[in-house]
């Protein structure tokens, strides 16, 4: 604990951190902040080097223990969200890391699912170019009313994607691997007792799992083949719960009705990675928590968690 010489707020994309939050007064505590307006990637640990402080937006930036081991000045690390699996936290326990949390909005992700869900099944993409160019009404869109919503994990966010869906008229299934008949049922859900008879019950298929060991991979071709060529794989949670390489052969060889996606295995999404022209997709830069509510509480967090940090007792601590 003590002094911190040096902040490195990462992922700056829009280029709005510094307005969000009174970084001033870590500036006042001898505390110089750093924004970082692109990703670092593979060069992360290089770049951040001397830095004995760093606040990580979600899950963009791997802290392995690996990257750990190259970033010897580092003391607290702090991660929008209240976790976060691409820390390793013994590996920074190991290495007197102090590793932190922040709050954040609990409608961001729901409402750009939801998003999602519609401009897919209206083509919406499709007919924003259409309308820039002249070429009107070229697709025929479908109604959710009527249509089986499948939730893969409904937990906070599977339960509010829930009431969305009853609003619009659907009817709600659920799969998670501990999913009981009451939790199911107080989320106005039916159990599915796999998740592969969950693909075949849905029309479409939204994931809200979170990515362990245990799920990674847990939607591959078997289930996507059970969606069906009419059926939509919607992904705003993490993109290693799906086999990336199922997902496009299904879109291309067509035995998979559509995706929109707001994850994926590589970020930034590289130009040629072959979901990026892949057919009926709806895809997003992972926007699920780009909000200004998200922001409004995700950095004045984060000067709070290091302000206790410099007071000796810090605040928010995972793991």
């Amino acid at each position: 604990m003590g002094s911190l010489r040096r902040l490195a707020v990462l992922d700056d994309y829009q280029r709005v951190a510094a307005s969000y939050a009174d970084w001033d007064a870590l500036r006042a505590r001898g505390v110089d902040v750093v924004f970082f307006h692109e990703h670092l990637g593979d060069d992360a640990a290089r770049a951040l080097q001397g830095f004995d402080a760093i606040a990580a937006m979600r899950e963009r930036t791997a802290f392995d223990r690996a990257a750990l081991e190259r970033l010897p000045a580092l003391r607290l690390l702090v991660t929008t969200g209240m976790a976060n699996a691409s820390i390793d936290l013994a590996a920074a326990r190991e290495r007197g890391i102090v590793v932190a949390g922040t709050p954040g909005s609990a409608a961001g992700a729901p409402e750009l699912t939801w998003a999602l869900l519609l401009a897919a099944l209206r083509n919406l993409p499709v007919e924003d170019g259409n309308a820039r160019s002249g070429a009107w009404q070229q697709t025929v869109g479908r109604e959710a009313e009527g249509m089986t919503l499948g939730i893969v994990g409904l937990g906070r966010i599977g339960s509010r994607i829930a009431r969305y869906a009853h609003a619009f008229g659907m009817s709600v299934a659920a799969w998670s691997p501990h999913l009981t008949d009451e939790r199911s049922a107080a989320a106005g859900a039916e159990r599915a007792a796999t998740l592969l008879e969950l693909a075949e019950r849905a029309d479409i298929l939204s994931l809200h799992l979170r990515l362990s060991d245990s799920t990674r991979l847990v939607v591959g071709e078997r289930e996507l083949r059970a969606l069906g060529p009419d059926g939509l794989l919607v992904n705003t949670a993490r993109a290693g719960l799906v086999d990336t390489d199922a997902l496009v052969r299904g879109l291309t060889e067509g035995w998979l009705g559509g995706a929109a996606l707001d994850v994926f295995d590589t970020e930034p999404l590289p130009h040629d990675h072959p979901l990026a022209s892949a057919p009926r997709t709806v895809l997003t830069p992972h926007l699920g928590y780009v909000t200004s509510a998200s922001y409004e509480v995700f950095y004045p967090a984060i000067v709070e968690n290091v302000q206790a940090f410099l007071d000796g007792a810090p605040i928010r601590v995972l793991g």
